[in-house]
């Protein structure tokens, strides 16, 4: 038997704050591989039926608490000091810092088989953890384009792609270190092609 699909707006905020909370606590501490539904309502003080009404599975929680820490963070806008190598380097060394970090590197490798078989987490991984990162380097680009620093012709949307394809390729198969000199590579030859 199929379960139905969790309905948001019956969510009470007090209770989605503490199992977001208690989800990022967990996952701190035990990791994802470890971390389960009925932790996280244990933790969060609520039942588990409270947490499979409003979302599908712990992938879903992690996801919706990885968001929330992101939107308190504010807005993933690139700098835009007018030198594009610059700011690229900044952003692809800050991802590589990321994948760097075991807890958080282990999390997102957990969500990205969860969204090999799972079309709906996937599209929402894309949107709402991803999509704001790539629009924020695809905004970067356009105004570099202004500048005349991207030739007219580059699809931006393909740029976007050379400076994070090559990292999530290398992040993923682990065929080579994640470090800031092959972030500058990159960037190096993704502004060499888009100039």
């Amino acid at each position: 038997m199929s379960r139905p699909d969790p309905d948001p707006a019956r969510r009470n905020e007090r209770s989605r704050r503490a199992i977001l909370g208690a989800a990022l606590e967990l996952l701190a501490e035990t990791g994802y591989r470890d971390l389960s539904v009925e932790a996280i309502a244990a933790r969060a003080g609520v039942g588990k039926q409270t947490i499979y009404r409003w979302w599908r599975g712990k992938g879903a929680v992690i996801l919706d608490a990885l968001v929330d820490q992101l939107t308190r963070a504010g807005d993933p806008a690139l700098p835009d000091t007018g030198d594009l190598r610059a700011d690229l380097r900044g952003m692809l060394r800050a991802t590589v810092a990321e994948f760097a970090d075991p807890r958080l590197s282990a999390t997102t490798r957990a969500l990205t088989i969860e969204t090999l078989s799972d079309d709906d987490l996937a599209g929402q991984v894309r949107d709402r953890l991803l999509r704001p990162q790539l629009t924020a380097v695809r905004t970067r680009l356009e105004s570099a384009r202004r500048a005349g620093q991207v030739r007219p012709d580059v699809d931006l949307d393909q740029a976007v792609e050379l400076l994070f394809g090559p990292l999530y390729h290398r992040w993923l198969l682990r065929n080579g270190p994640l470090t800031d000199d092959y972030a500058d590579g990159i960037v190096d030859l993704t502004v060499t092609a888009i100039g």
